[in-house]
């Protein structure tokens, strides 16, 4: 078979389907030196009608069909996609041949800082956003953890990411919810003809506070964040040229998360998001919405992990083991980190109450939980490790516009492990502790806990033990000298046994 050398990409011919197109291009220019690539970009049905909302324009390909017939017809060797906006059936005639490594698959809400104290007074927040699933989702979500209580209301928005962006700052609205990997990925364009856009985003960024919104209870569309490379079936010159940049770990769990979305319908005007994540200790699959049958969503499961499943287990459900009590720590102890601008923060408690943060500051947590006691207390949060543990990418380089972020953990005396950290408050053995050996199961949820206890009991070292994922997994693991089961919470946990 004779490779082509020359071959003709379509994309659309937005901002963001031309840089898709150029990285695709450019990954098959280097894997392929002398093949000479040509593009063509042109708009779809959903470019050109911008005044009805999604959900009222035809169901499937939106964005997509046009490109249809210049495959079968030969007017393109390859059409790139944004995968999410492809139809879930497979086509009679085309396929999708490779996709690159997948981009940050998280939604960003953008809030402009103009309007918090006017939404604080209010009680209402007014987003824009185009997708149903997001409004579903997202509604008890940012009541809860947003940095005051009001109540969220959504706005249809259309049109390219510019415009998007333009229209938030001039309507009467408080913010905008887009898919993190656009703007990723337009701001880390290095052609001369993004730099307007770039510019766009930089400025909307810095009159915005943002939040990084977690998978578990925003799962996003099935794909977002991939690139989907489709290409006539019997163009076999075109898929041996495409073999060499293709990722198959991106492919497997796209095509994951569109069988599972296609169980249920399929289609972009659906109320469902479906995420399945591949860790090293597992896959992780979110799945949550409502169906147009009525049925509600909400999975967050670990697949692959060590599960034994028998015998008695520690903690049930109301017990509780507690081998420490707190103590914030003298001022003067953590008093400098008051001037660190990037904060991670490993509970509540680790935050004292006098803490002064910056208002420049981006706040990290370690789980939801902790987050929403931080908005509680009028902190903005801009994102969450969701309980996967310190190691979990934050992947905001790009956002913040640079690749040297070194975060500061605030957290206890015990736990100064790992990430640059600042103990806050100490703990304070308790000798009061209930017995607790005799289990067959034991599931930690840190590490100090887990060291009092094998200190204490020495002979439950030889029961199983379970921990959720993270430095707690992997200490728990080195002192026992062996795996060890993996939840992701300690409610999965009890759920199995």
């Amino acid at each position: 078979m004779n490779a082509p050398r020359k071959i003709q990409i379509a994309a659309r011919q937005s901002d963001l389907a031309r840089l898709q197109a150029y990285r695709v291009g450019g990954e098959l220019a280097k894997a392929h030196p002398g093949l000479e690539i040509e593009y063509s970009f042109r708009a779809s049905l959903g470019d050109k009608n911008l005044e009805d909302p999604l959900w009222k324009m035809p169901e499937k390909g939106v964005f997509t069909e046009d490109f249809l017939n210049d495959l079968i017809e030969g007017k393109a060797d390859l059409v790139v996609h944004s995968w999410k906006d492809l139809p879930t059936e497979l086509r009679e005639k085309t396929e999708i041949a490779a996709t690159l490594p997948r981009a940050d698959v998280r939604d960003l809400l953008l809030f402009r800082k103009d309007r918090l104290e006017s939404a604080r007074n209010a009680g209402l927040v007014r987003i824009l956003t185009s997708s149903p699933r997001r409004a579903y989702n997202l509604a008890p979500f940012l009541k809860a953890h947003l940095p005051f209580e009001a109540e969220v209301g959504f706005e249809n928005v259309r049109g390219n990411i510019p415009t998007r962006l333009k229209k938030m700052l001039e309507q009467d609205v408080d913010g905008l919810i887009v898919a993190k990997a656009a703007l990723d990925r337009l701001l880390e364009a290095p052609e001369p003809e993004f730099a307007p856009v770039q510019k766009v985003i930089r400025d909307v960024l810095a009159v915005s506070n943002w939040m990084v919104l977690p998978l578990s209870v925003n799962p996003t569309a099935a794909a977002q964040g991939a690139l989907a490379v489709e290409i006539r079936k019997d163009r076999r010159d075109v898929a041996e040229l495409l073999k060499k940049i293709h990722c198959e770990t991106t492919f497997a769990t796209v095509s994951q998360e569109r069988k599972i979305l296609a169980s249920y319908g399929g289609g972009c005007h659906q109320k469902i998001g479906v995420n399945v994540l591949a860790r090293p200790y597992g896959q992780i699959r979110f799945l949550r919405g409502l169906t147009d049958a009525g049925q509600v969503l909400n999975d967050k499961i670990l697949e692959g992990a060590k599960k034994p499943q028998s015998g008695s287990y520690f903690p049930k459900k109301g017990e509780e083991a507690v081998f420490f009590d707190r103590e914030v720590l003298p001022r003067e102890k953590w008093a400098s980190a008051e001037a660190a601008r990037y904060l991670w923060i490993a509970r509540e408690s680790a935050l004292p109450s006098d803490f002064q943060v910056r208002g420049d500051s981006v706040v990290w947590t370690a789980g939801l939980d902790t987050w929403k006691k931080l908005a509680r207390r009028g902190v903005w949060v801009s994102g969450s490790a969701e309980g996967l543990g310190e190691h979990e990418p934050m992947r905001v380089e790009t956002l913040l516009g640079s690749k040297m972020i070194e975060w500061l953990k605030l957290t206890h005396d015990r736990s100064l492990k790992g990430m640059r950290s600042c103990a806050t408050y100490r703990l304070i053995e308790r000798k009061d502790v209930s017995d607790i050996k005799g289990r067959d199961r034991y599931f930690w949820m840190s590490s100090s806990a887990f060291d009092r206890a094998l200190e204490l009991f020495p002979e439950i070292a030889k029961a199983e033990h379970a921990t959720g994922p993270g430095s707690t997994l992997e200490h728990v693991r080195a002192r026992l000298g062996r795996d060890v089961s993996v939840y992701l919470s300690v409610e999965e946990f009890r759920e199995e046994n």
